[in-house]
């Protein structure tokens, strides 16, 4: 059965077929709406502040039992993993990423978006070797937002919104470089579990889905939650114990992909690390740089950062 006739079959069972006749008649969404009542849905979606959303949990362990069990808190405030070391970077040799591109030994597509199965660690640590890196120290999330072990991440958020919640915690919307550091580690490994693709570890590769952009609209709407509720298949925050990077970071890759602050100079600041749960790049340093702060969809979300505490005398 095609993506495509499994769409249509979901969307008939899910709000019958009056709806998908009114649909092919132009009806609007808020027409559409008056039709569906109260759709069944896989998962107990929740809106979050009239705007994301989130599913509902009943299995979310408390914060100091986590820092206790991950012992990566450190003098970071609670929740959150610090980060210290140094961080390879581009050089006049050419990007990490193009760098490591070179030390793939098999490519699963070799066209955009780019897939890797595997690369050749002692081939990268000998061109790596000798790469400039700067030092960095900081405090990141352990999981994505809101940052509890078994909670799911809150999706369909803008960059401002993100930046906002940060904020309101007292933090920040990591850098990307903060991101990629904290992701991949001071042996700037391509991915946070190292240099195969792992399809159990992280929750990557799933198959891709066909969306309907014009549901997505109005984000507190029922045809907004029918839409996240059938793209959805990501998992609870910290699910795969073997997805943690370096650090000690969880769902650095797949999963939901996060926004981040841009370090260049032009372009838009908002920046997506880590891809989500679909057949895409899923690795540490790559960035998708082109949505504008404004854009949300229904795979995005995000964690926050602080500064690194400070030395103790």
């Amino acid at each position: 059965m095609s993506r495509l006739v499994q769409r249509l079959v979901w969307l008939a069972s899910a709000v019958g077929a009056v709806l998908l006749l009114a649909h092919d008649r132009g009806a609007s969404n808020l027409e559409l709406e008056s039709m569906i009542g109260e759709p069944t849905l896989s998962h107990p979606w929740v809106l979050i502040e009239g705007k994301s959303w989130q599913i509902e949990s009943t299995e979310i362990q408390d914060i100091a039992i986590t820092d206790e069990a991950e012992g990566t808190r450190k003098n970071c405030a609670p929740g959150m993993v610090e980060v210290q070391g140094a961080m390879k970077i581009d050089s006049e040799r050419g990007s990490v990423e193009w760098l490591q591109d070179s030390t793939c030994i098999r490519w699963l597509n070799r066209d955009f978006p780019e897939r890797c199965a595997s690369f050749d660690r002692d081939r990268w640590l000998a061109l790596s070797r000798d790469l400039p890196a700067r030092t960095a120290h900081f405090c990141i999330d352990r999981f994505e937002h809101p940052n509890r072990k078994g909670a799911y991440p809150v999706i369909a958020v803008t960059w401002y919104e993100a930046k906002g919640e940060c904020e309101s915690q007292a933090k920040r919307l990591c850098t990307e470089d903060e991101w990629t550091f904290a992701c991949e580690g001071e042996e700037a490994a391509p991915y946070p579990t190292g240099y195969l693709r792992d399809e159990q570890a992280c929750v990557i590769d799933r198959p891709w889905k066909i969306f309907d952009a014009a549901r997505l609209g109005a984000r507190d709407s029922t045809l907004a939650k029918m839409e996240v509720d059938y793209l959805w298949q990501g998992e609870a925050s910290g699910a795969r114990a073997a997805c943690r990077s370096p650090f000690g970071v969880y769902d650095m890759t797949g999963n939901v992909d996060e926004w981040t602050s841009s370090v260049q100079s032009e372009g838009f600041r908002s920046i997506l690390k880590g891809g989500y749960w679909g057949p895409v790049r899923a690795r540490c340093r790559p960035s998708t740089r082109a949505h504008n702060e404004d854009f949300y969809f229904y795979q995005q979300g995000f964690r926050c950062c602080a500064d690194g505490p400070a030395a103790e005398n």
